[in-house]
């Protein structure tokens, strides 16, 4: 039988889906596949792989507001996509598909940001061409698609800027503003499983696109056609530049800002056991460590850059799996603490020591409020900010993080703000108070002020007087940030400010845990724990949305037994946040309970499943009630956990 017809009996059959159906038939007749392309598509027709066919075509892979993000190999490769396997483990090529991340789909995202730039800069009366940084990760196709994408931008004409190896992420969004970028693209899909990879987009300000930019792109994006991408697929680098340690220096010079008291990291320096699980880390914070005196021990399997990720389930230090070999490691070398960063290096665990000696995991909630605390007081403490706090001054959180960094702000006289899910809406943020700053020295001094070249110190007080000075930010998914040089989440600077922490409480003669619990006692015991529900492939997808869609027309009312007092939908309500500003609409729902507790809804925008974020909050009146509060706590929260699933599970069907 014709493959043709196979795929027509397919469909009639419903072993395709249409839009499956629909696609193949475009990219088989479309004239833009090479050969072995065209090989590997009628390979897996005429194996009836239906379900890997599914997968691959029943949608386009989305260009959403940051970029996209997908499978790079698929459950079954094809002879001509395996070819010959490249010494990390790679395919000759990436999967063939609409929905998978390959050659096609990294041209023609670049055609379209290429084409938005460029019609950005013209309205902008700017004539030059734009200008392009790209880092990459190690995962499967990084360099490749790294080097594809420099390639196409300066055969359209632009200017292309790439690293001599892999670079963390927030090394990425430092450079596209102390180069003056155009945009910035990192590849990387963070601590996705390794089959995965992404294109993720910046823009000049060095922080993640947002709205207006987000939507033109994607419009660019969407209008370029498959057509256009043949004659990109093979690579031209001679124009591409390589860029020198230069921009690295720079990098570690900010990141220097971070530390708030050197003299304390001098005398007391915590032992450290650090591993990037297989990925960028080790680039920049092990020197950065050593440079302040921190003994590091490197986990040594898992300081070597591998795509594969071979010695753990899951590159992801929210994972305790993840941890568990550099815990072994702090053990046998008698360390203070264990270090662990993602491969793209914007997300940080850490494993700290207990009163008993005992290692133990702290959640990015737990990190970020230590975090919070400390580098509040100690700002106070050296007269950076006014001993009664001041509103011209912001922790920034998203809704999804623990309120418990809410109250930090308010007993300290600072302004809390709560954005959406994803540090990006942080990033806007910094530049929103930089924008501020800038107009308002304008307008009232007659000075353009250069916000790069400007000192730290000056700009904290400009920032104070003119605008907002940010003084640090997080989410519970394991990212902080507390400079405004870099526009995303970086874990090279967490990991400098932990360690300065370390020290601090090296000094006091306390452990992390007793730190924590001092804050405990003074803001109410909060608990938090996340659930997530995977639906996989294209009928996941249909159970995802149908989750999403219910909570909308049919919030639940209660919930093991306890009743819902308020239900904040924040893709029809108009909401504002504490700078007076709106909340952009999105899928993301708010769900307050009678005792207290509450839970938030969302669905990834990275990964097959849905995800339920939950809150619990009990006061605490002395030190001897805090260990029964922490057991109540922790019970009540589970069986909330377990009653939201199992309300989920009946509405995805």
């Amino acid at each position: 039988m014709a493959i043709s017809e196979k795929l027509q009996t397919a469909a009639k059959s419903g072993q395709l889906l249409q839009s499956t159906f629909e696609h193949l038939e475009a990219w088989l007749t479309g004239g833009f596949l090479p050969e072995w392309a065209v090989a590997a598509v009628t390979e897996l027709i005429e194996q009836e792989a239906w379900e890997e066919l599914n997968d691959r075509f029943y949608k386009m892979l989305a260009f959403g507001t940051g970029g996209m993000r997908g499978r790079t190999i698929g459950r079954i490769s094809a002879n001509s996509e395996t070819g010959t396997l490249s010494a990390g483990g790679s395919p000759e090529h990436a999967a063939v598909g609409t929905n998978v991340l390959n050659d096609f789909n990294i041209i023609r995202a670049t055609m379209g940001l290429y084409r938005y730039c460029a019609q950005f800069l013209a309205q902008e009366s700017i004539y030059s061409p734009p200008k392009l940084v790209i880092a990459h990760d190690v995962r499967h196709f990084s360099r490749h698609f790294c080097e594809l994408t420099a390639s196409t931008w300066t055969q359209l004409g632009g200017y292309a800027m790439i690293f001599d190896g892999p670079r963390s992420t927030p090394h990425l969004s430092f450079a596209v503003r102390e180069l003056r970028a155009t945009a910035g693209i990192v590849i990387t899909a963070s601590h996705n499983p390794p089959h995965d990879n992404g294109f993720k987009v910046y823009f000049s300000d060095g922080a993640q696109v947002v709205s207006p930019h987000a939507e033109g792109i994607i419009e660019q994006v969407n209008a370029t056609s498959w057509a256009d991408v043949p004659p990109f697929l093979d690579k031209k680098l001679d124009r591409v530049v390589i860029l020198s340690g230069a921009i690295d220096t720079a990098y570690l010079d900010v990141l220097e800002d971070n530390v708030l008291e050197p003299e304390v990291m001098a005398n007391h320096a915590p032992k450290v056991v650090f591993t990037p699980i297989h990925g960028t880390g080790g680039v920049i914070s092990v020197p950065l460590m050593q440079g302040y005196g921190v003994e590091v021990v490197e986990v040594a399997e898992q300081a070597q850059m591998d795509g594969r990720f071979p010695t753990v389930q899951s590159p992801n230090p929210e994972n305790a799996e993840a941890l568990q070999m550099a815990i072994d490691k702090a053990e046998a070398v008698g360390a203070d603490l264990v270090l662990a960063t993602d491969p793209d290096c914007d997300r940080m665990g850490i494993a700290v020591r207990d009163k008993e000696g005992k290692m133990v995991l702290l959640t990015g909630n737990m990190i970020g409020s230590v975090l919070a605390e400390y580098r509040v007081s100690k700002l106070k403490e050296i007269g950076i900010l006014p001993a009664e706090g001041s509103k011209r001054a912001a922790l920034i959180k998203t809704f999804v993080t623990t309120p418990l960094q809410a109250a930090i702000a308010e007993a300290h006289g600072l302004k809390l703000i709560n954005t959406l899910t994803g540090f990006k809406w942080i990033g806007a943020k910094l530049e929103r108070y930089q924008q501020e700053l800038e107009a308002g020295m304008l307008e009232e001094e007659g000075i353009a002020l250069d916000y790069n070249r400007t000192d730290v110190s000056t700009r904290v007080e400009l920032l104070l007087e003119y605008s907002t000075f940010y003084v640090f930010g997080g989410e519970e998914s394991y990212g902080y940030l507390a400079s405004d040089r870099v526009r995303d989440k970086d874990a090279n600077a967490a990991v400098i400010m932990v360690c300065e922490l370390a020290a601090a409480l090296k000094q006091q003669g306390i452990t992390f845990t007793e730190y924590l619990d001092r804050l405990y006692l003074k803001y109410g015991y909060h608990l938090e724990t996340l659930l997530n529900i995977y639906y996989e492939g294209a009928a996941g997808a249909s159970k995802i949305k149908n989750i999403i869609a219910s909570y909308r027309t049919q919030p639940p009312q209660e919930l093991n037994g306890v009743a819902v007092t308020k239900f904040t939908d924040f893709g029809v309500e108009d909401l504002q946040d504490a700078d007076g500003v709106a909340i952009p609409k999105e899928n993301f729902y708010f769900l307050e309970l009678a005792n207290g507790y509450s839970y938030a809804v969302r669905g990834s925008g990275t990964e097959p499943k849905i995800k339920f974020y939950c809150f619990a909050r009990e006061a605490v009146t002395s030190a001897e009630q805090l260990a029964s509060v922490k057991a109540i706590t922790h019970s009540n929260l589970e069986a909330l956990k377990a009653a939201i699933e199992a309300d989920a599970r009946s509405r995805a069907e």
